[in-house]
């Protein structure tokens, strides 16, 4: 294999590894936020919702980046219920 084959390869490996890596990234702030918005559906705690959604809108932007799509649906799945539980609470309780 020549050399310049192989710088090639190892660039389209290193772009992969970045792909993979923002679904991880995804992935964990995707985690973070459920984790918080079970804590939110506590009575009185509707409100950090408002901090939860954007969280995850930032999760949501690395897994659309990311090649994968595990890490882009967990944050769908979390800014959906944030909102849900924002309507069922008049948007503060």
């Amino acid at each position: 294999m020549s050399a310049t084959k192989r710088k090639h390869l190892a660039g389209v490996r290193a772009a992969c590894d970045i792909r993979f890596m923002l679904n991880i990234g995804s992935l964990v702030i995707g985690v973070i936020a459920l984790i918080l918005a079970v804590f939110a559906f506590i009575p009185f705690l509707g409100w950090a919702n408002w901090v939860i959604i954007p969280f995850a809108v930032i999760g949501l932007a690395l897994g659309a980046m990311s090649d994968r799509t595990s890490g882009r649906n967990l944050n769908i799945v979390v800014i959906v219920v944030g909102v849900i539980r924002l309507m069922l609470g008049g948007g503060i309780i």
